[in-house]
């Protein structure tokens, strides 16, 4: 035997045995399985599980639209800091980068959303929403939370860490797109993977559910003025009634999809909003009607906004009305969320081992939308739902509702979740290079 022979495959073991705690070698049957059970058994314990509920409450009775979440990150940071995790801020105005393990590559990035939905709570509990008509009513303060308890998890093991594992805490994912505003301020640079995850109502607490390739559609919206002329509902022959041109626009609008789109691309228009008037016997001056468009393919996507705004613009002419209409361009287009197929595997080998096999559902795609997959445009990314039904305690309410509410049972499974495909996906990424480096050296 050479000496190149013998000294790669000693420095491969060296490396990948230098976790003690986890006891991680791709070259045992085992491989991986050990680190994530045991994460979750750290998670669970009260001092890291109590102390995630305590964050999550405190975010969720102070809760702040996109790009307001100054309190929220005034939080994270100081969490942060005790710690002992150093962080860039601002990012994004309110976003915040963690950073833990060498500071070099490789770098695997984990993020959580931290906005509210401008709703009023109707749940009464002793952490109830302390801002009139705001609300945390699709989970992302727990999802903060979760990522700080990845973040602890972590750092108690920062030595074990082969590479850097960036904690991206981002605003506005609420329609906004804070994705892409964190990306354009440079949060992806150098960063090789990244992992988001969302808690789901009706998926029980102990499971995940999500897919390789498309998961979730794209995404526009849209909002319109249909302006005619006002007058007294008595006598209709002397205004232009923009009522009336906006009811036959929202049936036009459905033709967009029963009557243009392919069958098998699943595309999503609907028309969420429709004010006009005040009176019983006042045709008004106006009306706004406004909604969202959803499809699989950018490409459909951008054929929906021309065509809405041509069917909105056209049937209000039909009308004698004028129309304009406006695609918020400050909130772009989000494209669909298409999870990478290696990342796959390497997420179904790590849940499978925390939660069993047959805890790991591949689900079908749903037409929602998550500004997650801004980042998946730039670099591979992986995005998947978390269970949190307990059933014992009854169905809990869904997504955007305000009567949503957390179980907080399922803070522990997210923040072993997040900390477990980071760590492994890092040493993973170190052993890859090692075993290439020997099979180089033994051509040699």
């Amino acid at each position: 035997m050479t000496f190149l022979n013998w000294v790669f495959p000693a420095l491969v073991l060296y490396f990948l045995s230098l976790t003690p705690i986890f006891s991680f070698s791709t070259e045992t049957p085992n491989g991986v399985s050990e680190i994530p059970k045991k994460f979750l058994n750290l998670a669970k314990k009260s001092e890291v599980s109590d102390w995630m509920v305590n964050i999550r409450r405190q975010i969720h009775e102070n809760p702040e639209l996109g790009f307001e979440e100054f309190e929220t990150s005034r939080l994270i940071r100081a969490e942060l800091d005790n710690l002992g995790i150093s962080y860039k801020y601002p990012i994004a105005v309110t976003g915040v980068i963690g950073s833990i393990g060498t500071g070099k590559p490789p770098v695997v990035a984990i993020r959580a959303d931290m906005d509210a939905l401008p709703l009023q709570e109707m749940v009464e509990w002793e952490h109830k929403s302390k801002v009139p008509g705001k609300m945390h009513g699709c989970g992302h303060d727990a999802h903060v939370a979760m990522l700080l308890g990845a973040a602890k998890l972590l750092q108690e093991h920062r030595d074990e860490l082969r590479g850097t594992v960036l904690l991206i805490f981002q605003p506005a994912e609420e329609g906004s797109g804070g994705a892409k505003k964190m990306i354009d301020a440079g949060v992806l640079k150098n960063v090789d993977a990244i992992y988001g995850l969302h808690v789901h109502n009706d998926l029980p607490i102990g499971e995940v559910a999500t897919r390789p390739g498309p998961l979730l559609a794209g995404s526009g919206f849209f909002n319109a003025v249909i302006s005619g002329k006002g007058g007294h509902a008595a006598i209709p022959q002397h205004s232009i009634d923009p009522i009336l041109a906006a009811s036959n626009i929202v049936v036009s609008l459905q033709h967009l999809v029963s009557r243009e789109a392919d069958p098998l691309d699943s595309q999503v228009v609907t028309v969420a909003k429709f004010q006009g008037g005040d009176a019983f016997n006042v045709i008004p001056d106006s009306v706004i009607i406004g909604g969202t468009f959803r499809a699989f393919l950018y490409e459909s996507l951008r054929q929906l906004k021309q065509r809405i705004e041509e069917v909105i613009t056209g049937q209000a002419a039909v009308f004698r009305c004028n129309a304009t209409v406006d695609f918020l361009e400050e909130n772009p287009l989000f494209p669909p969320t298409i999870n990478n197929k290696e990342l796959h595997g390497h997420f179904h080998q790590v849940a499978g081992n925390m939660l069993g096999v047959h805890n790991v559902k591949e689900m079908q795609p749903l037409m929602g939308s998550e500004d997650f997959s801004f980042y998946q445009e730039v670099i591979p990314g992986y995005f998947f739902f978390l269970g949190m039904r307990n059933n014992t305690r009854g169905n809990l309410p869904s997504m955007h509702s305000p009567y949503f509410q957390i179980n907080e049972d399922v803070l522990p499974y997210g923040a072993a979740l997040h900390a477990s495909v980071a760590l492994t996906h890092l040493l993973q990424h170190q052993s890859k290079i090692l075993l290439a480096e020997r099979k180089h050296h033994d051509e040699l």
